[in-house]
């Protein structure tokens, strides 16, 4: 993953650290689904971003060229790389999310998670 600060500290009930956010144990689950929902959402941006970031000039002259290469190019490497900078930090989040509900560390929650992607096949 991109270098992103990690989330802000997360109780669930009264598990988890003070001083960031704090969600009761009913709605956590709610709140996890939101993340799930942006994280989504990124990854549709991702893709976007992407197709701007590798668009080719329509013809083989100055103007289209100068234009993919010295503009639309480069703006869209920025795009992608700060969707990728907020899909990561997403998912750093919602792993802290899992892992304060599941009151256990975060490096647990991502053990489990990884766990899960290949029980799946992902």
């Amino acid at each position: 993953m991109s270098d992103v600060p990690p989330p802000a500290p997360i109780m669930v009930g009264g598990y988890g650290s003070a001083g960031g956010y704090k969600f009761s144990e009913d709605e956590v689950d709610s709140v996890i689904k939101q993340w799930e929902d942006l994280l989504a959402h990124l990854n549709d941006d991702l893709a976007d971003a992407n197709n701007i970031k590798n668009v080719k000039p329509p013809a083989a002259e100055f103007a289209s060229e100068d234009f993919v290469n010295k503009g639309a190019n480069p703006s869209g490497d920025t795009l992608l790389k700060q969707h990728e900078r907020m899909r990561d930090y997403v998912s750093n989040f919602i792993t802290a999310l899992r892992a304060a509900k599941n009151k256990i560390s975060v490096a647990e929650q991502e053990s489990r998670d990884q766990m899960n992607q290949q029980a799946k096949g992902v």
